[in-house]
C-alpha cells in the first residue's frame, strides 16, 4: 500500500481527495475460486483504471485499517461480530460452506474475516478524515460491500455494513467533529435494506435509496424498498425510497429523481457530510442490474451533490459487476471530486413514463415531512417521456441471480436491442385482431380447450376481470392491464364455494398499491369456505391472465400452463403445479374439480411462500381499501353476500392466524 503523500505534492488549487485501496481485500473469494459476480477483480479493475489514467497521483493515497470490535457493535450484534470475525479461522474450514448456506447470497473463505474488517475499517478511515477537514472528499475502493448487511445477518454479498458503521461512529462516538446531520445516498441498483433499518428512527440521518424494486420482486425481494417506507417515530420522513418499476432506467431517470426529490430535500436537510453507497450495478452492461446509467450520468449525480456540505463527500464502493463499467464510472466520479473535467450531458432525452409515476408517488408520500415536495410537477414536464419499454431485456429478479442461478446479461449495444425486438415483430402477422407467428402455434391449440378460471380476489368483480381480457383499468387500480390476445368475453359465469382458506398477504401489489392481496391455501379444509367467481374461458386466455397476474404482460413464445399439465390434473396425478416464472405472487396453478367435464383452475402462491406466510417471514396484511372494496363489490353484485356479510368475510380472512 502506498504511503500518505506530503502536502507539498498536492496542488494548492485543486481539491484534496483521499483515495484508499488495499489488495488484501482480494483475499475474500469463493472457496474454490468458482465464478461469482462479487469477486476480487472488481476492485482490481477500478484501481487499474485509476492507475492507468494517472489520476491516483493527484489524490492522497491512504492506508487501510481494520475495524475495531466496539465500532462493529454500534450496528451489528455480538453474534454477528463473532461470526464474521472468526469465519476465516482454521476451525471453520470444514463448516464454512454449510454456515454460508444459511444466509441469502453469501459465501465465506479463509480470507473473508480480514477483507470484511478492512472494508469496514477503510470506510471509517476515509469518512473520519473528511469529517475532520483533512480532505475535501474521499473514495474507499472496498469489498465485500455492505449495504445489505443487517443487525444480525450478512446477506447479498455483504458481511459488515461499512457505511452504517462509519455513520454511527461520526454521530455517536465523535461529537467533537461537529457532524450532526448525515445524508446517505445509496445509488446501488439494489435497495440498501440493511442501512435503512439501522437509521429507521434516527432523524440525524437522511437515508436516500434509488433502486430497482418492481413491487418487491427484485433483490432483496421484499417490501422494505417501497416508497411508503419513510421511517418511524422521530425518524419519520428521513427515509426516502425511490423504487423503479422496471429495468432499463438510465441517466435521464436518475437525474429526474435528483432534480425533483433528492436535491430539494437535501436543501432543507442541509447535511454536514454526504456518504454515498456507491454501487455501480445500475451501469450500462451490468449483468445483475439491468439499468443503463453511463459514467456521465454518475458524474452528473455526484456533481449535484457537491453543492451541499461544502463538498464533503465520501464514496464507498458497494455493488457493480461489469468490470469495464465500474472502472469507468468510478474514474468519472473521482474526476468530479477533483473538479478535473466538466460534466458532459446525458445520452437520454427523457425519463420513462413509469419514472414520473414513481417520482410523483414519492413526492406525495413525503410531502407531509418535506413541504418542498408538496407542489405538483407541471404536466408539460411529466408528459415528456422516453419511448415505452417494448419488453424487458434485463434480469427481472436479481434474487435468483444472486443465488447463483445465472444472470440474464443486458445487451450493451442499443442497435442489438432494437434488432432483437424488431426482427421477431417483423415476422408476426395480424389476423382478426390476434397476433400470430411461428412460435404461437400453441395459441391455436389452446384456444380450442375450455376451462373454468376460479377467482377469489378482485377478479370476482366482473368489470375488473374484464380488464385482463380486454385491457384497461377500473377505479382503484394504479395501472392498466394489457389484456389477452384473444379478447372474446367469457362464455359463461357462475359462482361456487370451495373448502379452502382465504387469506391476505404481502405489503403491496403492482395494481392496488399498499396493502395485502388475496391468496388461498392450496390444501383443502372442510372447515373453511372460499367464494369463487368462475369464468369459462379458453386455456389460451387463462395463460394470458396468469401472465398478467404475475408480470406487466408480454407476448409469450410458449404457454406457462399447457395441456400436459392440464392432463396431469384430470388424470389425478397432481392437483397443483408451479409455473415457470421468475417473478410474481401467483405462480401456482391449482386444480379444484370438474364441472360438467370442464376443469376448474385457480392460481395462488407457491408452497414455499405459503410456509413463509405461516412462519411470519412473509407479511400477512389487511387489503388496501380500494382492493377490499372491489372484492366486496364482486361478492355483492354476484349475489353471494350482503355488503355487511362481505365486509365480515374479508375481515375474517385477514384477522385469523394461518
Amino acid at each position: 500500500m502506498a504511503e500518505l503523500r506530503g502536502e507539498s505534492e498536492i496542488k494548492s488549487e485543486q481539491r484534496r481527495v483521499g483515495l484508499l485501496y488495499d489488495e488484501r481485500m482480494c483475499k475474500h473469494h469463493t472457496p474454490n475460486h468458482e465464478d461469482h459476480p462479487e469477486n476480487p477483480n472488481r476492485i482490481k479493475a477500478i484501481w487499474n483504471k485509476l492507475h492507468t489514467s494517472a489520476i491516483h497521483q493527484r489524490c492522497v493515497l491512504l492506508d487501510a485499517k481494520e475495524v475495531e470490535d466496539e465500532h462493529v457493535l454500534l450496528v451489528h450484534s455480538q453474534n454477528h461480530l463473532k461470526l464474521i470475525k472468526n469465519i476465516g479461522s482454521k476451525q471453520f474450514d470444514s463448516r464454512r460452506a454449510r454456515i454460508a448456506s444459511k444466509y441469502n447470497s453469501i459465501y465465506f473463505n479463509e480470507g473473508s474475516s480480514e477483507a470484511a474488517s478492512l472494508a469496514a475499517g477503510s470506510v471509517i478511515e476515509v469518512t473520519e478524515r473528511v469529517a475532520k477537514g483533512e480532505f475535501n472528499s474521499a473514495v474507499a475502493i472496498v469489498r465485500p460491500p455492505g449495504h445489505h448487511a443487517e443487525h444480525d445477518e450478512p446477506m447479498g454479498f455483504c458481511l459488515y455494513n461499512n457505511v452504517a458503521v462509519a455513520t454511527s461512529i461520526l454521530l455517536n462516538e465523535k461529537p467533537e467533529l461537529g457532524i450532526n446531520r448525515i445524508l446517505i445516498v445509496d445509488w446501488d441498483v439494489h435497495h440498501g435494506n440493511g442501512t435503512q433499518k439501522v437509521f429507521w428512527e434516527d432523524p440525524r440521518v437522511l437515508f436516500f435509496s434509488v433502486h430497482r424494486h418492481e413491487f418487491g420482486s427484485f433483490y432483496p425481494a421484499n417490501d422494505d424498498g417501497f416508497y411508503t417506507m419513510v421511517g418511524k417515530g422521530p425518524g419519520a420522513g428521513y427515509n426516502i425510497n425511490v423504487p423503479w418499476e422496471n429495468g432499463r432506467c438510465g441517466d435521464a431517470d436518475y437525474l429526474a429523481v435528483w432534480d425533483h426529490i433528492l436535491i430539494p430535500v437535501a436543501k432543507e436537510f442541509n447535511p454536514d457530510i454526504i456518504i454515498v453507497s456507491a454501487g455501480f450495478d445500475a451501469a450500462v452492461g451490468d449483468p445483475l442490474g439491468g439499468c443503463c446509467v453511463t459514467p456521465s450520468g454518475y458524474s452528473s449525480m455526484l456533481k449535484k451533490l457537491m453543492d451541499f456540505a461544502n463538498g464533503k463527500i465520501v464514496l464507498a464502493l458497494e455493488g457493480g459487476y461489469n468490470l469495464e463499467s465500474i472502472a469507468k464510472s468510478m474514474l468519472a466520479c473521482v474526476e468530479v471530486l477533483l473538479e478535473d473535467k466538466p460534466v458532459v450531458g446525458s445520452s437520454e432525452a427523457y425519463p420513462f413514463e413509469s419514472t414520473w409515476r414513481v417520482i410523483q408517488a414519492v413526492r406525495k408520500e413525503l410531502s407531509p415531512f418535506w413541504p418542498t415536495l408538496a407542489e405538483e410537477l407541471p404536466k408539460k414536464l411529466t408528459s415528456q417521456n422516453a419511448p415505452p419499454i417494448l419488453h424487458d431485456l434485463s434480469s427481472s429478479s436479481n434474487s435468483d441471480v444472486e443465488d447463483n442461478e445465472g444472470p440474464n446479461v443486458v445487451l450493451m449495444n442499443f442497435e442489438e436491442i432494437l434488432q432483437d425486438v424488431i426482427e421477431p415483430l417483423s415476422k408476426l402477422k395480424v389476423n382478426e385482431g390476434q397476433v400470430a407467428g411461428s412460435s404461437d402455434t400453441w395459441r391455436s391449440d389452446l384456444s380450442k380447450i375450455y376451462i373454468w378460471y376460479a377467482s377469489f380476489g378482485s377478479n370476482m368483480w366482473q368489470p375488473r376481470f374484464k380488464c385482463y381480457i380486454e385491457g384497461g383499468q377500473v377505479e382503484g387500480m394504479t395501472r392498466p392491464c394489457s389484456g389477452a390476445v384473444d379478447k372474446t368475453p367469457p362464455k359463461e359465469i357462475m359462482w361456487k364455494t370451495f373448502p379452502h382458506r382465504l387469506f391476505f398477504g404481502r405489503d403491496f401489489s403492482q395494481t392496488w398499491g399498499h396493502g395485502g392481496v388475496a391468496f388461498v391455501n392450496p390444501e383443502s379444509n372442510i372447515e373453511e369456505k372460499v367464494y369463487m367467481c368462475l369464468y369459462k374461458i379458453t386455456l389460451e386466455q387463462f395463460n394470458d391472465v396468469l401472465l398478467q397476474e404475475n408480470t406487466r404482460g408480454a407476448l409469450m413464445s410458449s404457454p406457462l400452463f399447457d395441456l400436459t399439465a392440464l392432463n396431469s390434473f384430470t388424470r389425478g396425478e397432481s392437483n397443483s403445479v408451479e409455473v415457470n416464472l421468475e417473478i410474481g405472487w401467483y405462480r401456482k396453478v391449482l386444480y379444484l374439480e370438474k364441472d360438467h367435464g370442464i376443469p376448474i383452475l385457480s392460481m395462488t402462491c407457491k408452497l414455499s411462500e405459503l410456509e413463509g406466510f405461516k412462519s411470519g417471514e412473509l407479511p400477512v396484511r389487511a387489503p388496501a381499501e380500494g382492493y377490499a372494496k372491489t372484492l366486496i363489490r364482486g361478492l355483492v353484485e354476484g349475489k353471494q353476500l350482503s355488503e355487511a356479510e362481505a365486509i365480515a368475510y374479508i375481515e375474517r380472512a385477514y384477522t385469523r392466524p394461518l
